[in-house]
């Protein structure tokens, strides 16, 4: 990776054991490191264990206390993008990714997001509430994302099959690094303006 291109970080949405996480993580790794103006790391949230929420005020207005939330907004502040993999529970986002949006502001302000998301409705409803939380932070979401539905999903956790079987996906995945391409490296320049 050259020093010029968006440093993306690929986070994993949910730490519970058993989690399907781990397998639309690694299929995204796999195929955005096949493009050569972007380079990406996985980031478990799983090596990031943040306590709920307590700092005495908000990280728009000072820095975090805690030092799991101090790691976590390091790590944070080297990325130029996030893309997402979020699963659904109760037609929302995992409680621990919402609190790991709640403990950074700069290190997420005005870099673009992504979503990777799976289950009933390919999370969906998780993700339209990820995407007002991030423009709350200040990022881009950008408008393509990926949904793995309840069919794939059933398919490659139970049945034996593949990403590769659902190439639908690899479309859409496609369609959303494109438009990640763009906004990270735009909003790179830009911030490197400012």
């Amino acid at each position: 990776m050259s020093q010029a291109q968006p440093h993306i970080g690929i986070v994993i949405g949910s730490t519970r054991e058993g989690r399907f996480g781990d397998k639309p993580a690694q299929w995204i790794l796999e195929l955005a490191r096949a493009r050569p103006d972007m380079g990406f790391e996985l980031i478990d949230l799983r090596d990031h264990p943040l306590p709920l929420f307590d700092e005495p005020v908000s990280p728009a207005w000072a820095p975090v206390q805690n030092e799991a939330a101090q790691r976590w907004a390091a790590k944070l502040g080297t990325l130029d993008g996030l893309v997402v993999v979020p699963p659904e529970y109760n037609h929302g986002p995992t409680a621990v990714l919402k609190n790991a949006f709640d403990y950074a502001y700069n290190e997420f302000s005005r870099k673009p997001i992504a979503f990777v998301g799976y289950g009933g409705v390919g999370a969906a409803r998780a993700i339209e509430q990820l995407r007002l939380v991030a423009i709350e932070l200040q990022m881009a979401p950008v408008r393509n994302a990926v949904h793995v539905g309840m069919v794939e999903f059933l398919g490659v956790w139970q049945q034996g099959k593949s990403f590769a079987d659902y190439p639908h996906l690899a479309q859409a995945a496609n369609a959303m690094l494109d438009d990640m391409a763009w906004w990270a490296t735009a909003l790179k320049a830009a911030r490197s303006a400012a």
